[in-house]
């Protein structure tokens, strides 16, 4: 709780998936995915109620073991690769309301694909929403100029142009504004803007910045990647949850 106002974190961790086969319990020395979702969960003092949004039996054992819980299974009809951020949300919502018997005003989103996220980055973009009066908080990483969308090109009817006009004005990269992304650490939302705006990009969105290492996995390089920056020390795992 912060201020008076209930906090709810919802884990998605979706069965399906086509780039790494039932990815949510791929495991990062010797944690699962939706684990290590959840032994972070654990250490944000903010957070009242910590639940995960799955379609799967096994994933919902593994969650439960890593302290998350499993107040309602996740329908078919939103277990799909095409559903939205925002109906997982608005469901698992709802549904943890209906279970509970009382009203969240805070949702946090964590996705189990952002294995190296610090607690301590969501308690403060968490505390950023409150203060700051935002509908919504999303966690960002700065993008490397190699990356930025001034220079990137597409192909148009077979001929190579570039993505934006504008990139034909770029010389130095001195001349790019910085640009970030999602790094997905942390979402967090009002119980308006998901209810009311039906949005989960608020009309009022903050960024908070994370600094260093943050790897989201999409593919089997990314994991690689992920145990590369666990073996230089770029990066830590949170610890082990007292739910398991």
């Amino acid at each position: 709780m912060i201020n008076q106002r209930k906090v709810l974190a919802v884990v998605p961790a979706r069965g399906g998936s086509k780039g790494i086969p039932l990815k949510n319990l791929r495991q990062i020395r010797g944690r699962a995915l939706v684990s290590l979702a959840g032994d972070a969960a654990s250490q944000i003092p903010e957070i009242d109620r910590r639940v995960v949004s799955t379609d799967h039996p096994k994933i919902a054992c593994v969650a439960r073991e890593a302290g998350l819980d499993v107040p309602f299974m996740r329908p078919e009809t939103l277990a799909g690769d095409r559903v939205s951020d925002w109906d997982v949300l608005t469901h698992a919502l709802l549904e943890t309301e209906k279970c509970d018997g009382l009203r969240y005003d805070i949702v946090v989103m964590l996705q189990p694909t952002s294995p190296l996220r610090r607690p301590e980055d969501v308690s403060r973009a968490i505390v950023m929403l409150v203060t700051g009066g935002f509908d919504a908080v999303w966690t960002v990483s700065e993008t490397d100029s190699k990356g930025h969308p001034m220079k990137q090109l597409a192909l148009r009817n077979g001929y190579l142009d570039y993505w934006d006009s504008r990139g034909a004005q770029i010389i130095a990269r001195q001349q790019l504004d910085t640009v970030y992304h999602r790094n997905g650490v942390a979402y967090v939302f009002t119980r308006d803007c998901l209810l009311e705006q039906r949005t989960i990009l608020g009309n009022r969105t903050g960024a908070y910045i994370v600094a260093g290492e943050s790897i989201s996995i999409d593919t089997e390089r990314d994991i690689a990647d992920v145990e590369f920056a666990l073996d230089r020390g770029d990066a830590n795992l949170p610890k082990i949850s007292s739910g398991t």
